[in-house]
Formats: C-alpha cells, sequence, structure tokens
C-alpha cells in the first residue's frame, strides 16, 4: 500500500533527535517518504545529509546536541522559523551502558541520565510553549520495555527509562486539556546501534555478578546487529500511532517487548495480591 502524500505546505511538521543512526535515522526517512516536514537533528549534521537530499522543500537539518541548552534554543528557533511550527517531537536521543549496579561508573550513569532524561526533558519544555498557543501537538518519548520491567546489566539504563515512562505519563495528564498528546514508546530488541558502539560498559566484572549480570552483558552485545526488532518497521508503527485519531499512551514495539510487559504485569499482579491483608493494614483503622 502506498502511504498517502501531502502538501509540502501543509503538511504536518515532525522534529526528531538523534536521527544520525537507529530509529531516529529510519523514522526521519520514513516520515521524508510520506511527504511530510521534518527537522532532522544530530550532533554532526553532516551525517545527515542523505536524508534530506532530495527533500530540502521539506527537511531541515541542524546541529544539535541534546544536552546543550544554546543548542536545543537555536534548534526549535530555527524549526519554528522555518516551517512555522512543530507539531510532533520525536525525543529519540539516548545511550546506554552495561554493568551490574554496584559496577557501574557514576560519571557514566550520570552522563546517561542528562542524555536519557533531562536532555529529553530540556528538549520537550523548549517545544511546549509553541504547542500550547495551538492547543495542538504530539510529543513522542522513546523509552524501552525496559522502562517496563527491569534486566541484570542495565539497572542504571532501566531506571532512565522509568523515569522516561514516568515523566510521560505525567505530562500526558496536563497537557491533554491543552489538546497535545503524549505516546512511550518501549521497544524490545531492534537493530539499531543501541547495543553497539553507542553504550559504554563497566570497565571491571565483579565475579560474584558473572551469572547475571555478566551474563546479560555478553548476550546483549552479541544479539548486537541480530536482534529480532527491524528499525523500518518501528518506524512506521510510530507514524501510524501518531496518526491515529486516538493515540496510544504507552505503544510496545516487538514480540519480547509485549512478552516482558505482560510479564510485569503478572509479577505486579501477584505480589500486590500476596499482600493485599498487609497493604490494606497500613492505613488508619476506620
Amino acid at each position: 500500500m502506498t502511504a498517502p502524500q501531502h502538501d509540502a505546505g501543509d503538511a504536518p511538521v515532525w522534529f526528531i533527535t538523534g536521527c544520525s543512526t537507529g530509529f531516529g535515522r529510519e523514522l526521519a526517512r520514513a516520515v521524508l517518504e510520506r511527504g511530510l516536514r521534518c527537522v532532522v537533528t544530530a550532533r554532526n549534521p553532516e551525517s545527515v545529509q542523505d536524508l534530506v537530499r532530495g527533500h530540502e522543500d521539506r527537511a531541515l537539518a541542524l546541529r544539535l546536541d541534546v544536552t546543550d541548552a544554546v543548542q536545543v534554543s537555536d534548534a526549535v528557533r530555527a524549526a519554528e522559523e522555518r516551517f512555522g511550527r512543530i507539531d510532533v517531537l520525536v525525543n529519540n536521543a539516548g545511550i546506554g551502558y552495561f554493568g551490574a549496579i554496584e559496577e557501574s561508573e557514576e560519571a557514566e550513569v550520570r552522563r546517561m541520565f542528562e542524555i536519557n532524561v533531562f536532555a529529553l526533558g530540556r528538549m520537550t519544555t523548549a517545544v511546549l510553549p509553541g504547542m500550547r498557543r495551538r492547543r495542538s501537538g504530539h510529543v513522542v518519548n522513546i523509552a524501552s520495555i525496559g522502562g517496563i520491567r527491569a534486566f541484570p546489566a542495565v539497572g542504571w539504563y532501566n531506571a532512565t527509562k522509568f523515569a522516561v515512562v514516568g515523566l510521560s505519563e505525567a505530562l500526558s495528564l496536563e497537557v491533554a486539556p491543552l489538546g497535545i498528546k503524549v505516546t512511550v514508546v518501549e521497544p524490545s530488541g531492534f537493530r539499531t546501534d543501541w547495543a553497539g558502539r553507542s553504550a559504554n560498559e563497566a570497565p571491571v566484572e565483579i565475579p560474584d555478578y558473572a551469572e547475571t549480570a555478566g551474563a546479560n552483558r555478553r548476550n546483549i552485545r552479541n544479539a548486537s546487529g541480530k536482534q529480532p526488532g527491524d528499525p523500518a518497521r518501528a518506524a512506521a508503527a510510530i507514524i501510524a500511532a501518531v496518526e491515529a485519531p486516538e493515540p496510544p499512551l504507552h505503544l510496545l514495539l516487538g514480540k519480547a517487548a509485549l512478552r516482558g510487559a505482560r510479564w510485569k504485569l503478572d509479577l505486579l499482579q501477584s505480589n500486590f495480591d500476596a499482600w493485599r491483608e498487609t497493604t490494606e493494614g497500613a492505613d488508619f483503622p476506620t
């Protein structure tokens, strides 16, 4: 089926962070192929010139390090000056880090939080004023199934993505009355660079964690490039969700994501039911 095309003058405007590789790259490509307008950002804009080539009337490539507040402000201003508005913000830029909780380096963990959480918040708050004025818009935050359930070796990464999920849920409650929608995307393993050069790892391994964090660290690295998830299909799914009359707040991507989310639901139900009497007994007697 051929994707519907839009007139360049009134096509929705997407702003996507982290477009040099992975989800961001495939999503920018898909958005432009559908005739939509797109602000394609990367720390090195030369890395995305191939995406905008041939779409110069609808595409704008910008330098953007999401941890740089000045670049964030400048990029949003440039996008609004060029296209007049931003309809869809996709907070895609992010990194991973591998290591047991005890093994992990504080500086690397803080760097990951800065990129995955605080920069995402910075981008969102920079774009929201325009969306509020127009009483329309859509914020798409790329999280992970690791923001719903945790795994050994990526505990600090899990913490950043749990934060993104919580932030997205709260944001949706705040902006829904203003006509702004929020979707948090929770993929399982996809063939992106997340488990490749983009992710650092703890320099030491504690033998006591060899069968938990150590084993999963190696499993993730060894699976890089062989994951079942297709980034191009993920991009199509994200576009379909944004264009749906009632977009989902949570968008799981990949069969493993669905299995993992259902496992977490079952775990919560079991815990809650087993400790119901203790839970309810913590209130003052009525």
